[in-house]
């Protein structure tokens, strides 16, 4: 199994005063860290309008990074499919993946954010929709296909991405019925476990159905997106997990199916430790829980490090023991969607 990151880009004080000049210099320099540390890959959130996401285009931000790096895969968690239009989705990333030399991973989702849906005058009730018609015109276009223009006619992308017949693509799945829709559509697919499963267990079980759900000679990837702290002050990571929290508009107003839950109270950290969805603790007990998900069939832990107010610091000796734990991830072969034959 591999590992590699994901940060939703929230603010680290949640002021609107805060110097984002030095947050996104941050981050830059924890990619350029997770390379090193031999993590698989890093990804980050499409957030608009709000402290607790501050990346309102990851292209920009992903162009910056390969910049600065050569081999880490870069992704997107998510490209939020109906606030744009597939065309433009399909130039800019096509565009990024030229500049990334073909490193891109990309993810995509509905949104669930209602500042955002509304902000974008995308219904909650028909984003699926929204979703789905704008997911195949994205995928036609980035295989190279006619896409029809308004008034008529049609054109194609004359940037291709390097990655034949196009990146790697993955579906964040926040609801269980959703899972072997993606698997049908053969697409490799992305869970935020606390957000959508009671334990484990359930997490494995809608993995199964999602392989059971496959097209006939389609091996998928999983991806689970999870708060990870390697050290010993597990309080402290705790506590900045509860920061994170009670910033996500998400667990505030209930677009999670919030399954780690009980009763009507918000999400919390404890809850989501109890539920063994946080990777807490030294690095003694990492193998020991990474194995754990190995046996359910996830195929990277995308760890969620600079989650809440925890400092810089401890955020890099993280990434720094984990990738000393599970080295040897950097230029093995990109994941995503292809061939049992292939995989053979």
């Amino acid at each position: 199994m591999r590992v590699g990151a994901f940060s939703v880009v929230e603010s680290r004080s949640g002021a609107s005063a805060e110097p984002l000049a030095e947050r996104f210099d941050e981050l830059l320099r924890l990619v350029e860290t997770s390379e090193r540390a031999g993590l698989t890959s890093f990804w980050v959130a499409e957030h608009h309008f709000q402290s607790s996401g501050l990346c309102p285009s990851p292209p920009v931000l992903l162009a910056a990074a390969g910049q600065r790096t050569g081999s880490i895969r870069l992704g997107s968690l998510v490209c939020v499919l109906p606030f744009h239009r597939p065309i433009d989705v399909a130039e800019e990333y096509s565009l990024l993946d030229v500049l990334l030399h073909g490193r891109l991973n990309l993810g995509v989702g509905s949104g669930y954010v209602p500042l955002e849906l509304d902000a974008y005058g995308v219904p909650g009730a028909s984003k699926r929709e929204w979703f789905d018609r704008n997911l195949a015109e994205v995928h036609a276009a980035l295989r190279g296909e006619a896409i029809g223009i308004p008034g008529g006619g049609s054109v194609r992308l004359n940037v291709r991405s390097p990655q034949m017949p196009h990146p790697p693509i993955w579906v964040a799945a926040q609801r269980r019925e959703s899972v072997p829709h993606v698997a049908r559509a053969g697409l490799s697919i992305a869970f935020l476990p606390y957000a959508t499963f009671q334990d484990p267990t359930e997490l494995g079980a809608s993995i199964r159905e999602y392989r059971r759900a496959l097209p006939e000679g389609v091996q998928g990837t999983v991806s689970v997106a999870m708060p990870v702290y390697v050290g010993e002050d597990t309080g402290r990571a705790t506590r900045a997990l509860d920061r994170h929290l009670q910033s996500r508009p998400s667990s505030q107003q209930g677009f999670y199916e919030g399954a780690v839950r009980r009763g009507p109270s918000l999400i919390s950290a404890a809850a989501v430790e109890r539920a063994g969805f946080a990777l807490f603790g030294p690095s003694s007990d990492l193998p020991d829980r990474l194995e754990e998900f190995d046996r359910l069939g996830v195929d990277e832990i995308l760890g969620m490090y600079d989650i809440g107010d925890l400092p810089a610091e401890r955020v890099v000796q993280s990434i720094r023991r984990i990738g000393s734990v599970c080295p040897g991830a950097v230029g093995l072969a990109p994941m995503g969607v292809r061939s049992t034959a292939a995989a053979r």
